[in-house]
């Protein structure tokens, strides 16, 4: 399975009054795994999508999908972030996530993501190049309850 693996440190702030990661607080450590493996290419990326704020393509979020398999808790180890693409459309393509604790994992996801030109927030389709980068970090896509 072509994936990237990136670490996230868990946060005092990213707690619920339970302990566990809050719902709305996972989004956001998806968020930073997304974005430094397609914005910043890091963690050993094979692929970059758009060149940031000042590039000529944005990617929006279009939906999100995700399920909580068990509490996600607070530690010294940061969470691991596994991703890669499932699905690869025209103007969009999806990212599935596995998170873990570094032994469980606790969180499945999916994020749509639409490509689309800055000034007009319009998508735009994706070049072949673009469908090209993807492709290798594409996979089978997750297997969701509902």
């Amino acid at each position: 399975m072509p994936t990237v693996t990136v670490e996230i440190p868990i946060r005092w702030g990213d707690l619920d009054p339970y302990g566990h990661v809050n719902n709305v607080a996972m989004f956001s450590l998806l968020e930073e795994a997304r974005i430094a493996v397609f914005w910043h290419g890091k963690a050993g990326s094979p692929v970059r999508i758009g060149a940031g704020v000042a590039g000529d393509t944005a990617t929006l979020v279009a939906a999100h999908h995700i399920e909580y398999l068990r509490p996600l808790l607070h530690s010294d180890k940061p969470a691991s972030v596994t991703l890669w693409v499932s699905k690869i459309g025209g103007a969009s393509f999806d990212i599935d996530y596995l998170v873990s604790d570094g032994e469980q994992i606790c969180t499945r996801a999916r994020t749509t993501l639409v490509l689309a030109d800055p000034a007009t927030n319009k998508p735009r389709r994706m070049t072949k190049d673009e469908q090209r980068e993807l492709r290798r970090l594409s996979d089978e896509p997750l297997q969701f309850r509902r």
